[in-house]
Parts: C-alpha cells; sequence; structure tokens
C-alpha cells in the first residue's frame, strides 16, 4: 500500500513513483524492505527451536498457548506502529507466535487423528494457512481503499482475530494421548481421552502402543543427539530436505510478494492486490481438494502431479515475461491476465502438493522419542530457507529479472526426482509403526538396518 510504503519505506516509495530509468525488476529492492517480511522468519527460527523442549516436556497444549499470546502481543505492535523499529519488532513477535504454532499443532493434529484420517485432517493446517493468507488478501484489498491511509493499521492488527482463536480453542482442547503419557505416570487420563477421541471404549490396543513407544522414549536423554543417529537417517534427511525443497518452490515469491509482482507487470495498486485475493482462492481451494483425496491417493501420487504441475506454469511464465516484458513498461493488459492464469495454476499445484505435504509427511514420519526434536529440525529449516529466499528475492529479482522463474523452476525438477526415488509412500500407515516404510524401501532399508537396540531391548524384557 502507498501510504504503509511513505510512511515506512519512503525510499521504495520515491523509487516506485519517480524513478523512470529503473528497471521493472528492481523497483522494489530493498533490504530494509525485506527484512520487515524476514524478520518473522528469523524469530520463527529460533522460537522452534526453543518450542521443542516446551512442547516435549509440558505438552502440546501449552506450546500453542505461548504461540497465541505472542501472535496477541505481535498484531497489537504493528497496528499501533509509528515507526519501522515498532513495525519490525510486531513482525519478530508474529515470528515467536508461528515458530511455536508451526511446532506444536502439526504434531497435535497427528498424534489426535486416525491414520485413515490423519493425512486430511493434517492438511486442515494448510487449509488453515491458505485461508489466512486469503482472508488477509482480502482485507487488504479493502483497507487499501480507505480514505485517509491508515487502512495499513487495520490489516495488521485484525492479526489479533484468529490469534485469540487459537488462544481460546487451545484452553478448550484436551491434550494429546501421547503427551499425557509422555508427561504422566498415570494412563488413565490417556485412554480417556482416546475413548473420547475415538468414540469407543474399546482402545486397550492403541493405549499399549502408546505407552510402549513412550517407554522407549523416556529411555532418551538427547533426543537431538539421537536424531543424528545411523537408524534415524532418513528421517533426518526428510527433515532438512523437505522444508528447503518447500522454500525452492518458488512459493513465498507468490504468498509475500504477489501484489509486488503484478504491479511489476503494469497493474496497479487495487489491481494487483485483487491478483493477490484471485491466487489465494484458488490455493484455498486446492488444499482442501488435497485434503480430500490425499488418503485415497496417497502422498507420493499427489507431490508428482503437483510438481510437474508448478513447472511447466513456472517455465513458461518465465518464457512469457522474457519475451514480451522489457525493463521499462509492462504487459499488455492480456498478457498480465495470462501470467495471472499461469500462476493460480502453479498455486493450485503447490497447493495440493508441496504446500499440505511438506507439513504433512514430517509430522508423522517420526518415532516418539525423536518426534518432537524432529518437528523442531522441520520447522527450523523451514524458516532458516523461508528467510534466505525472502531476504534475497528482491535483489534476485532485481539481477534475474524473468530468469527468476527458471531458477525455482529447475528446483522444482530437482525435487519431484527425489520424491519419486527417495520418498516412501505413508498413507494409512499408523504413527507407531512408521519405521517399516524405511526397512521396506529399496534405498533406505540399506541403512536404518533391522529393528533398533531401543525396541529389541524393550520386546525382550517383555519376554
Amino acid at each position: 500500500m502507498e501510504p504503509f510504503l511513505k510512511k515506512f519505506f519512503p525510499k521504495v516509495y520515491t523509487k516506485m513513483k519517480e524513478d523512470t530509468k529503473i528497471s521493472n525488476y528492481c523497483k522494489f529492492d530493498s533490504q530494509l524492505l525485506t527484512s520487515f517480511t524476514s524478520s518473522l522468519y528469523i524469530a520463527g527460527l529460533i522460537s522452534s527451536f526453543l518450542a521443542s523442549p516446551v512442547t516435549g516436556a509440558f505438552g502440546r497444549k501449552p506450546s500453542i498457548l505461548i504461540g497465541g499470546a505472542a501472535f496477541l502481543a505481535g498484531s497489537a505492535l504493528g497496528g499501533a506502529a509509528v515507526n519501522v523499529y515498532m513495525l519490525i519488532l510486531g513482525r519478530v513477535l508474529l515470528g515467536v507466535g508461528v515458530g511455536f504454532a508451526n511446532q506444536s499443532v502439526p504434531l497435535y493434529i497427528s498424534e489426535m487423528a486416525l491414520p485413515r484420517h490423519r493425512g486430511a485432517m493434517n492438511i486442515g493446517f494448510q487449509c488453515g494457512v491458505g485461508l489466512g493468507v486469503l482472508s488477509a488478501n482480502i482485507i487488504n484489498f479493502g483497507t487499501e481503499k480507505i480514505k485517509g491511509g491508515w487502512g495499513w493499521r487495520i490489516s495488521l492488527a485484525l492479526a489479533a482475530l484468529p490469534a485469540s482463536i487459537l488462544t481460546i480453542g487451545a484452553i478448550l482442547l484436551p491434550e494429546t494421548p501421547n503427551s499425557l503419557i509422555q508427561n504422566s505416570s498415570n494412563p488413565d487420563k490417556a485412554k480417556t481421552v482416546l475413548q473420547r477421541i475415538r468414540g469407543t471404549t474399546d482402545v486397550q490396543a492403541e493405549l499399549d502402543d502408546l505407552i510402549e513407544a513412550s517407554l522407549i522414549s523416556k529411555t532418551i536423554n538427547s533426543p537431538f543427539r539421537k536424531i543424528i543417529q545411523r537408524k534415524y537417517r532418513p528421517q533426518l534427511v526428510m527433515a532438512i530436505a523437505i522444508p528447503f525443497f518447500q522454500q525452492v518452490t518458488g512459493i513465498n515469491v507468490i504468498t509475500f510478494y504477489a501484489p509486488i509482482l503484478f504491479r511489476t507487470i503494469g497493474q496497479g495498486e487495487s489491481a494487483s492486490l485483487m491478483s493477490a485475493v484471485v491466487t489465494g482462492l484458488v490455493g484455498t481451494t486446492a488444499t482442501f481438494i488435497s485434503a480430500l483425496v490425499v488418503d485415497k491417493l496417497g502422498r507420493k501420487t499427489l507431490f508428482m502431479i503437483g510438481g510437474i504441475q508448478m513447472f511447466v506454469t513456472q517455465i513458461t511464465i518465465g518464457v512469457i515475461m522474457a519475451i514480451l516484458l522489457a525493463d521499462h513498461g509492462g504487459l499488455s493488459k492480456g498478457h498480465a491476465y495470462l501470467v495471472l492464469a499461469l500462476i493460480c495454476v502453479y498455486v493450485a499445484g503447490f497447493a495440493w502438493s508441496w504446500g499440505p505435504l511438506g507439513w504433512l509427511v514430517p509430522s508423522e514420519i517420526f518415532p516418539l522419542e525423536i518426534r518432537s526434536a524432529g518437528q523442531s529440525i522441520t520447522v527450523a529449516m523451514g524458516f532458516l530457507f523461508t528467510f534466505i529466499i525472502a531476504q534475497s528475492f528482491l535483489a534476485m529479482l532485481c539481477r534475474f529479472e524473468s530468469g527468476i522463474f527458471f531458477f525455482f523452476g529447475g528446483w522444482v525438477m530437482v525435487m519431484t526426482a527425489f520424491v519419486y526415488f527417495l520418498l516412501p509412500e505413508t498413507k494409512n500407515v499408523p504413527i507407531e509403526q512408521m519405521e517399516k516404510v524405511w526397512k521396506d524401501h529399496w534405498f533406505w532399508k540399506t541403512i536404518v538396518g533391522e529393528m533398533d537396540d531401543e525396541k529389541k531391548a524393550y520386546t525382550q524384557q517383555g519376554a
């Protein structure tokens, strides 16, 4: 929004409005502007490691509550900001909220869901993210029209609404059976919750699996040290590779900078915000479709469909912009709409593959003894790579120009091959039996070997 840029980033505003010599691709190249965006992710990176011991020692609910409180404080600071320091501090607090929520919410969902519904329910997390993006874009589109130029305050302050829902919801919801067993010597509480969420009294077999996993996990003093052992190598690789690949799809280029991209190709302020609404609506719809089919088609099938879809559209957009968009001027209206349509196809491809599955797969592959540490690594890697992309994108756009789409398209090709060869299918596998998929995989079975020593020892003791 122009009043927002004028108040906090006047150099960017001047460059955008008055500098006729600068390239289309370089108008928004400002480290201060990207620091505002990416400060959230550095805060999230650090707080995700703080969230791990909280989630493990005190449960999933306290971690969600801390995230909600940080969201509330960050939205208040952002809405009331009078200088860029307040603005960035509010953004940092939002990052703390994202760090705690991203660490604990996917775990909460995976541990509460039935195996046959786990995929759909966990994708509900990404549906929530998609609805948030769509809502934010709609709010931005509406508040941009407020006379007086203070609509951006409403946009930033309204983050308090979902933060309140998250906080109140965390208070009302029960703790997960896994967490209750892990942090209590009384399994009856866990059994009561398990009976309630499964809708049956016949839960003893599942409870026994949870108790066994908990006993093994309590022999682990340092889960971060444990996770680097050879038998957990596939999980560790996925905890790093999946969030890395999720970010180099280029989706955050669209999510964070969609209005800037659309302004680059010649749309005005209002039209660019409306284009962001359209892509947000497409993304939310596609994520919902993913939730409906993920437990039927499987994770790998959706990964492959989305990967091919994103690769083709990114290369096509790159070709169009290379041929038709010069350093000055803009695309014709028809070509701008064509680019918007292709971006929508790209967003749909991400939204039913790497978007939700990038959270679902890591949340379901870790055994209990390293689950909190594994989720922290996944979240932290996501924040690290998001920060790198967010901090460097505007400079990359200025230097790569239309080649930015070929850059991300190349990574999409690499990650699609990675999934095809190295990711086993995890649909309908109970979360406490997930180790089997690695032992049956053509590549990973040569690394993980036989049943791990802890489980062998426990089985022998039981015998």
